[in-house]
């Protein structure tokens, strides 16, 4: 006897992992905003309670009115999240909103909420109202949120119901709001950055220049381009953009060949160096290695790590194994992720200064890949990145 197909999507659902990403999602650039155990990545605004439920969900539900806001800051991208209220839920979704101020001023109010006369659910409050939907309470609904630009399109449980332009925010953070009283449940909340353009053309190392190290090294890296990667080995060294960035998000893939499983490639990703400076701004680490085959204890402060300043949380990559690497970087905050899983959440609170050695570093410079020493085989490919705008 034959299911349904209805029958047969429910129960795939029903099977499929909570706040997690396939493979292919990770590959094709997706994160998870919201990692279904902790708020790692969220600082809370207001005096609202946030607490993390026995199913995975993230949960508001106090006396008391407040927001919970991502700490890295988006710009163009599609936004995914499954949401469930009460009966009389008042709630939303913010996006491209400032750190400070109402949200919903500052940036945008996703609506939740179906007695608004106006600005039902799907609406951006007081910017453009949704078609009239009514999703039930007590039960799971899914947005999808495309943001490029001054366009919004905003789809309920499969179903366009809005497609309009404001150009009020451009970027921002992205909140969820809980208003007292009145319950409110979020999950599968995952988000994939948009409007990126290649910083490598997969052909030559055309916007690329190498860096010599300031001291001789032993063996002097080789960069060469193979089969659509960057492949460097030897080294130190250091391979640069000629342009220079501020505020972005870079994605790229990363591999570390190892030849001995006892020794770990090291290398790294710079971010706002000086031009033709070696090894200068703030490094993400690359090196999978951890103690006590414990993840959570990395060596040398680990992959994702913003190097001799925050340690990843959870050494997840592999050597010979290729991996997805994001990293936000606006103003004083970085965050990392590796295959979508956020692993670093930083902010630099020291003064402003000329260079990361020096201080806080939020004027533009230039993003390198490091060969660390003559044991470094790396290869990289898919380098896209996304200026952020102020």
């Amino acid at each position: 006897m034959r299911l349904p197909v209805v029958l047969l999507l429910a129960a795939a659902a029903a099977t499929a992992q909570l706040n997690t990403l396939t493979p292919k999602e990770a590959s094709e650039g997706w994160i998870l905003l919201y990692d279904g155990k902790t708020t790692f990545g969220w600082t809370p605004e207001g005096k609202a309670e946030w607490t993390v439920g026995s199913d995975g969900s993230l949960v508001g539900n106090s006396a008391d009115s407040g927001w919970l806001r991502s700490n890295s800051a988006f710009a163009d991208y599609i936004l995914k999240a499954e949401f469930k209220t009460g009966p009389t839920g008042n709630s939303g979704i913010f996006l491209r909103s400032a750190k400070t101020g109402a949200p919903h001023e500052t940036g945008y109010e996703l609506q939740i909420w179906n007695q608004h006369p106006k600005f039902a659910t799907g609406s951006l409050v007081n910017h453009i109202a949704a078609k009239k939907v009514a999703p039930a309470a007590d039960r799971w609904h899914a947005f999808e949120i495309q943001a490029i630009g001054d366009h919004f399109i905003i789809k309920l449980d499969g179903k366009k119901i809005l497609d309009g332009h404001d150009k009020k925010s451009a970027a921002g953070h992205i909140g969820l709001q809980y208003n007292k009283n009145n319950k409110i449940e979020f999950r599968n909340l995952k988000l994939k950055p948009l409007s990126t353009k290649p910083l490598f053309d997969g052909k030559s190392l055309s916007g690329w220049q190498e860096v010599q190290p300031t001291r001789p090294p032993q063996v002097p890296a080789v960069w060469k381009v193979e089969k659509g990667m960057i492949h460097v080995v030897h080294g130190g060294g250091q391979l640069e953009t000629t342009g220079a960035y501020a505020d972005y998000i870079l994605q790229l893939d990363v591999r570390t060949n190892a030849q001995d499983p006892k020794r770990h490639p090291n290398s790294g990703v710079f971010n706002r160096g000086e031009a033709k400076g070696y090894w200068t701004g703030y490094e993400v680490q690359i090196r999978n290695e951890y103690k006590d085959n414990d993840r959570t204890q990395p060596v040398d402060w680990g992959t994702g790590a913003i190097y001799g300043r925050s340690a990843t949380r959870n050494v997840l990559t592999n050597d010979n194994e290729f991996f997805t690497m994001t990293i936000n970087v606006r103003g004083t905050h970085f965050g990392v992720w590796l295959n979508g899983y956020p692993v670093t959440d930083w902010e630099d609170t020291r003064p402003e200064g000329a260079t990361a050695r020096q201080g806080a570093k939020t004027a533009a410079g230039a993003i390198s890949l490091q060969a660390h020493d003559p044991t470094t085989d790396l290869n990289f490919r898919n380098i896209r990145l996304e200026e952020l705008p102020k």
